[in-house]
């Protein structure tokens, strides 16, 4: 059934659908007849075109893109009865004047119906307004046409003209001539130049020629050849986006792409059925090797309903690529803080740096500040450095051992909390024998006589000392340089101990010495030829072999010299 509210082509239309009103069922639409037989005609600038439409439907008038509907020279009659028992239609295109950019296809057809769609409801013809002062329907004289292009496809370079006798000529700058092959590239008069396949070729300027009466006349196109290359997506700002109920939201999704490409981008959003964001796109064309285009999505007064996904779509031919971020809506502020790892921390004087860090949650971001046994740890030194929710402590010495607190506030919601971790700074044990170690060669003692060895020693925790005797095979020359192997078996001392000279005692005492604590010291009474090897243990809880020719903990050892 055809429904006479359904046309909005012309206003009287409505009255062919009254008219047909109680037409037979069995009366067949035909094809429009125009009174100017053929698929073209050509006309003089100047004259009148007058056009009649008959059908037996109701119908409309379709123009070029040239002719306005409200060109005063235009005038369209409204379908009316005519014909046999005026049960036909018809209506007249009246143009006064005709110019030179009237050129084009003039189409009458039926309304829409119910009609067969094997059936041809419309009929065209191609009026050609000749004017010997303008073979080309539009000139680009100044600044050349812009024509898109993509290689491998179809171009058209659009250099219509006002007659079909009028001779054109392709040309590219500056100095190639395109000639048409009947295949690759054809000339059609009402369309222009077709090139079936572009190629990098016909990329710059290009210009139709045709002389009339002697004159030549140009008018120019610009081939620009669009790529679909999305070199990268993005938004800003980074995910996930964090917000408090009542602040505004703004995403900026970037694509950047090579300079012959565009883009469509497009939002999926939480609101977006109820287009709850504002969204505005602009290009950036300041790069000198890429475009940059932005689509910013807004939403003022964020509510819990606006939080979720949101994704950004970006296409160009068949490319495609997309972003996600994710955006979270909090009611109000919060802090939650606690220890990274054990209230109390252990680190050893001498690394390069050691981070005291704490577990934060927090929206908005807190102030932070760092205590240092009550004092702005980095005021007390240039070695604390703040690195987010860390503090980092550069060539850790002993001073850096003590208390230290985290506290974290944010003003406009009035929340405030703190969080307070030890750091113990333990020192590798160190052996101090300087009298010793300054000696030129091994020290010799008496055999029989009573020796007091000392053993001073540093280190936190509090290092213990253990000596041992290294037997050393002796012979009774008096030569000095009759050192002890490295293989002879060692010995654990301690006072009750009946193996090789008889230990009177072995006792520690803690001594200040250049601002710190050292112990260690053994009596040793000698009853028999022998020596001893004394020579740091490597081990980190440090139990000392001995003291003589070992300066630091871990170091090389050297053998004592035996005599008798």
């Amino acid at each position: 059934m055809v429904s006479c509210w359904d046309t909005a082509v012309l206003p009287y239309a409505l009255l062919g659908c009254l008219l047909l009103t109680g037409y037979g069922s069995g009366s067949k639409l035909k094809v429009p007849e125009l009174s100017l037989k053929g698929t073209q005609h050509v006309m003089q600038a100047g004259q009148t075109l007058f056009l009649k439409c008959r059908g037996e439907a109701a119908h409309s008038w379709s123009l070029p893109t040239t002719v306005s509907q409200e060109d005063k020279r235009l005038s369209i009659t409204p379908p009316s009865a005519c014909g046999r028992d005026n049960r036909q239609f018809c209506s007249t295109l009246t143009l006064d004047t005709a110019q030179a950019n009237h050129t084009g296809l003039y189409t009458c057809r039926y309304l829409p119906t119910s009609t067969s769609k094997k059936k041809k409801a419309e009929s065209s013809i191609y009026i050609f307004v000749s004017d010997a002062g303008s073979p080309f329907i539009e000139m680009h004289t100044d600044i050349p046409k812009l024509v898109h292009m993509t290689e491998g496809r179809q171009l058209i370079i659009p250099c219509r003209v006002t007659s079909p006798n009028v001779t054109v000529t392709l040309k590219k700058f500056p100095f190639d001539t395109l000639t048409p092959d009947g295949q690759r590239i054809t000339w059609d008069s009402r369309r222009g130049f077709i090139i079936a396949n572009a190629t990098y070729k016909e990329i710059g300027l290009l210009n139709c020629e045709a002389t009339v009466n002697g004159h030549l006349y140009q008018t120019n196109y610009l081939t620009h050849r669009q790529t679909n290359t999305i070199l990268d997506v993005q938004i800003r700002p980074p995910s996930p986006v964090r917000l408090l109920h009542g602040q505004t939201l703004v995403l900026n999704c970037t694509a950047t792409t090579e300079l012959n490409t565009r883009v469509q981008m497009s939002w999926n959003y939480p609101g977006k059925a109820t287009k709850r964001a504002s969204i505005r796109q602009r290009i950036d064309r300041s790069h000198s090797h890429n475009n940059v285009f932005h689509s910013v999505l807004k939403i003022n007064n964020v509510e819990s309903r606006d939080k979720g996904l949101y994704t950004c779509r970006v296409k160009s031919g068949s490319s495609f690529q997309s972003f996600n971020t994710s955006v979270h809506v909090y009611e109000k502020g919060f802090i939650s803080v606690k220890h990274r790892k054990q209230p109390v921390q252990e680190t050893t004087a001498g690394r390069r740096s050691y981070r005291l860090s704490m577990k934060v949650k927090a929206f908005p971001s807190p102030e932070i500040v760092w205590l240092k046994d009550g004092s702005p740890a980095t005021l007390k030194s240039a070695r604390y450095l703040v690195h987010g929710y860390s503090l980092i402590i550069k060539d850790v010495t002993t001073e850096d051992a003590g208390d230290y607190t985290i506290l974290l506030g944010i003003k406009q919601s009035r929340l405030f909390k703190n969080l307070t971790a030890t750091l113990i700074v333990n020192v590798k044990p160190q052996i101090y024998e300087k009298s010793v170690s300054s000696l030129p060669s091994p020290p010799l003692y008496p055999l029989g006589s009573r020796q007091v060895l000392t053993c001073t020693v540093y280190g936190i925790p509090r290092p213990t000392i253990t000596w041992l005797w290294h037997p050393c095979h002796h012979n009774h020359s008096k030569e000095r340089y009759d050192f002890c192997t490295e293989n002879e078996e060692s010995f654990i001392l301690d006072p009750s101990s009946n193996l090789g000279n008889r230990i009177e005692s072995i006792s520690q005492r803690m001594t200040v010495i250049e601002g710190t604590n050292k112990p260690g010291e053994l009596i040793l009474l000698g009853n028999q030829a022998g020596c001893t090897l004394l020579a740091p243990y490597p081990n980190y809880t440090f139990n000392l072999l001995s003291a003589l020719q070992s300066h630091l903990w871990g170091g090389t050892w050297s053998p004592h010299k035996c005599w008798d």
